[in-house]
């Protein structure tokens, strides 16, 4: 896919590999980017690429579609709901295994 910036380059990560969530959260002002329209968020981001891992790259729109939410509040509830939408829609490789899987911090 032909990105708007490459995503391995100082616009996309800042001069060294980022992935995932990482990358999401330098797109946002924790102190005045709350609460957090998600559909203006992928207005102004969807069409950028997100790394997943060495391999793969997806848009922050792909990513998105799995967002259950239409507002965040701060952003613990941004990680917790983007990183539910990652693993839904198969974004997320790492899946903790064990007794209680959901409640196993990754």
């Amino acid at each position: 896919m032909d990105w708007p910036h490459d995503p391995d380059g100082d616009e996309g990560s800042e001069g060294m590999r980022k992935y995932g969530m990482a990358i999401l959260a330098k797109k946002l002002d924790e102190d005045e980017g709350f609460p957090l329209d998600v559909d203006e968020f992928v207005a102004e981001h969807g069409d950028e690429p997100l790394r997943l891992n060495h391999r793969r790259i997806v848009s922050v729109a792909d990513v998105f579609e799995h967002v259950r939410e239409d507002e965040f509040e701060d952003i613990v509830s941004f990680h917790k709901g983007v990183g539910r939408a990652m693993r839904e829609g198969g974004f997320w490789e790492y899946h903790p295994q064990g007794e209680d899987p959901e409640h196993k911090p990754a």
